[in-house]
């Protein structure tokens, strides 16, 4: 696996982890985006979020994230499902940069003056959707305040993305660590600390160490089981189907005026893709 994400749970069972490498997944959707590197650097931190909240889904659900803070890039979209199927854009991808890009720069690309919305679809006839305000652009912090005031659960959310100059991905990957339910915080803040006392995750990943061994180096005294490793990939969901559904939602006025034209062009945000549907499919939709 290039990409993978580790479930851990503690011994004494009063927090569970995800630890999630994205490197290869924030490069593919960088690729397919032609983002600038500020835009790759930013994609990466969505990315490994969306993988992050993910892995505490169940089976066939997913969830998206959407940070819209008023900033250069305008929106930042990351969606992963409970098997680790990702995909994400940001509404500006060319955004410029110069120099060595920092968790600063993409903080200030996304902006602090907007709103963090989190969309689970856990299999009901609606999605919960909960909307908070982006409190700093920093995505793993303002993440870690919508687990923590929105969905009651004491939460740390670490994410880093290195990109250079050129825009190559030199590393990607993030850490969520969660109380359990019933249990005190202790072990979460005794392991945020030594967090905090260790380079940032983009670094040690980038040196060459794998998610398990951050891990061995960050429990240290606590005991823990990596009860799960799980692939992390990109898959994109759209088809020529899909689009033809996207159609079908339109006021019967307006597909009438693409059937007079002969054709119409749907383009997938997520992956580029772009579908061409005939003057026939249309008629037949319609």
């Amino acid at each position: 696996m290039t990409d993978y994400l580790l479930r851990i749970l503690t011994d004494a069972g009063d927090l569970r982890a995800v630890m999630a490498h994205t490197s290869g997944l924030t490069a593919e959707v960088a690729s397919r985006h032609r983002a600038s590197p500020l835009a790759t650097a930013a994609l990466g931190y969505g990315l490994t979020g969306a993988a992050l909240l993910g892995a505490l889904l169940k089976v066939r659900q997913r969830v998206v994230i959407k940070a819209a803070g008023g900033g250069p890039l305008q929106t930042l979209v990351a969606e992963s499902d409970s098997n680790g199927h990702s995909r994400g854009y940001v509404g500006v991808g060319g955004l410029a940069s110069s120099g060595t890009i920092t968790d600063a720069h993409v903080a200030a690309a996304i902006g602090n003056h907007g709103h963090l919305t989190v969309v689970k679809d856990v299999g009901l006839s609606e999605p919960y959707q909960s909307t908070v305000p982006l409190q700093t652009g920093f995505l793993d912090a303002d993440l870690t305040w919508y687990l923590n005031q929105s969905e009651q659960t004491a939460s740390v959310v670490e994410i880093d993305a290195l990109v250079d100059e050129d825009g190559e991905v030199l590393a990607a990957g993030g850490l969520l660590l969660q109380a359990l339910p019933g249990e005190t915080i202790d072990t979460l803040v005794a392991l945020s600390e030594r967090l905090d006392d260790l380079p940032p995750i983009g670094r040690l990943l980038a040196d060459g160490q794998t998610p398990e061994e951050i891990v061995a180096t960050l429990f240290g005294p606590f005991g823990y089981t990596i009860t799960e490793k799980r692939p992390i990939e990109f898959r994109c969901g759209c088809s020529q189907k899909r689009s033809l559904a996207a159609l079908a939602l339109l006021d019967p006025s307006e597909l009438d005026e693409l059937i007079e034209s002969g054709w119409a062009e749907v383009d997938c945000h997520f992956c580029g893709e772009h579908y061409t549907i005939s003057r026939t499919e249309m008629e037949q939709l319609r």
